[in-house]
């Protein structure tokens, strides 16, 4: 099993920015890390992803937030950090810290999720 845990949500006005935190433990190898989100009456939508393989590093974003959302690891590759700039109102949500199992395609439908994160952005 693994175990996420998200810090660094909050409200913010329109124009500013936050930094999510994703710390991973467990004895379950993983392969990427990343954030979901999902807003009031809409379902969980992919915001960004990571490999955690440094030889094989790859990111993954949402058309929506590619330019503003920047995700990175530390070196132990065991957290991930979002850096949100110039953060919209339609960027309110709950996110959801991800992981994919290691062997598993690390774009595919996550294998662990954290409680979450509240994200509101005001006009």
């Amino acid at each position: 099993q693994v175990h996420l845990v998200e810090s660094g949500g909050g409200l913010v006005q329109a124009g500013g920015s936050l930094r999510l935190s994703c710390s991973a433990s467990g004895r379950v190898s993983i392969n990427a890390l990343g954030w979901y989100r999902q807003a009031p009456g809409n379902q969980r939508e992919l915001v960004a992803k990571i490999t955690t393989i440094r030889h094989a590093r790859r990111t993954k974003y949402a058309d929506s937030v590619k330019g503003r959302f920047s995700i990175s690891t530390n070196k132990a590759e065991n957290t991930a950090f979002l850096q949100m700039d110039n953060l919209i109102p339609d960027d309110t949500g709950v996110y959801y810290c991800v992981a994919n199992r290691y062997g598993t395609n690390w774009t595919g439908d996550p294998d662990y999720w954290g409680q979450g994160t509240q994200v509101t952005v005001s006009s």
